[in-house]
């Protein structure tokens, strides 16, 4: 049974939204193809009628997953230009985002596992992270683009390695201490 391309379009659509979730919750290999499909409601075989290659899912998983953040950020920006940069890391840092891999930043999840994947993934990672730290740059208050690009970047780094090293302990009380203290140097270098 041929499906209609409106069916085709929300089939793909269903798929690429389930791997962004699996993705970020399970990493690249954790994800079969059998589990990416059966998340998002389809039969295994219809696969390859949608992609080439599991390698270009996770191009266009990243691609949707990083723009969905940027969007996020560039909002938070426009909606409240003082206050958005202790939005966006009250949030990023947040157990919530820390407790819920599937649903948060897919950058602290993945960015290990794109050093081991094609180069339409890692074009696809490095464009996602550079429209992170331009979303990030737009907020920093320093006098210089140097500057504020800079404090841009090590915000970031400092977001994702916060997220990835709170994730990574086994000690509650000490993941809970990396996002406060990461949060509050942060902040204060905000103020």
């Amino acid at each position: 049974m041929r499906v209609s391309r409106e069916k085709a379009a929300e089939n793909r659509d269903k798929i690429v939204a389930a791997a962004g979730s699996l993705f970020r919750a399970k990493g690249f290999d954790g994800a079969a193809v059998a589990d990416l499909m059966k998340a998002a409601g389809l039969t295994h075989g219809g696969f390859y009628g949608h992609f080439e290659s599991k390698d270009a899912l996770v191009a266009e998983a990243l691609s949707r997953v990083l723009a969905g953040s940027i969007e996020r950020w560039n909002r938070y920006g426009d909606e409240d230009p003082d206050g958005a940069l202790a939005r966006i890391v009250r949030r990023y840092l947040s157990p919530e985002m820390r407790d819920n891999p599937s649903g948060a930043c897919a950058v602290p999840s993945l960015g290990a596992e794109v050093v081991r994947q094609g180069p339409e993934a890692k074009g696809t990672f490095t464009r996602g992270i550079k429209g992170l730290a331009d979303a990030l740059q737009r907020l920093m208050r320093r006098r210089t683009t140097e500057k504020r690009r800079a404090e841009a970047l090590a915000t970031l780094a400092s977001l994702v390695g916060a997220v990835v090293l709170a994730r990574a302990v086994d000690d509650p009380a000490f993941s809970d201490e990396i996002l406060s203290a990461t949060a509050g140097k942060l902040l204060g270098a905000a103020e």
